[in-house]
């Protein structure tokens, strides 16, 4: 299953993508997977639970993560791991494409034009690695950090 355009899923979308991973449809995961997909800028658990709390009052944090775990180890979801700031962040597109990650304010952002298919054949050759999944990680400075990093030079040298 590929999440390629999140705002043309429906509902009915996100409940056979739960179906099909062989999960049961609960009103938490339902909002979780949907506030998930929704989010192009790979959040937290704790993004979203914050974000979905108010949808769901008694939503705990416990319930966030721990559904959250469930999709990633049911393949649903991917984990992607720390931006640098120590946090792990979620992507519901599971299909393999690049990632830009800034190291100034530690967003996560797709790159969408730039074709990520298949594995290395060197990397499938020579480790002995069963490729499970794969992505692209680009490490630098957003436009914004920049600017802001340009205004910080600026000032130092008035």
């Amino acid at each position: 299953m590929n999440v390629h355009n999140p705002l043309t899923l429906t509902t009915d979308d996100l409940i056979s993508h739960l179906r099909e991973a062989g999960l049961r449809v609960t009103p938490q995961r339902l909002v979780i997977y949907e506030a998930l997909v929704k989010n192009k800028h790979h959040p937290t658990a704790q993004v979203l639970f914050e974000a979905i709390q108010h949808a769901l009052p008694s939503l705990s944090q416990a319930t966030v993560y721990n559904t959250l775990q469930t999709m990633v180890d049911m393949g649903l979801v991917r984990e992607l791991g720390t931006a640098g700031d120590g946090t792990v962040r979620f992507d519901a597109d599971i299909s393999p494409h690049a990632h830009l990650v800034c190291t100034g304010c530690n967003r996560i952002e797709d790159f969408p034009g730039m074709a990520v298919s298949t594995p290395d054949p060197v990397v499938l050759e020579q480790s002995g690695y069963k490729i499970n999944a794969m992505g692209v990680y680009y490490y630098g400075l957003c436009a914004d950090c920049q600017r802001v990093a340009d205004n910080e030079e600026v000032r130092d040298d008035g």
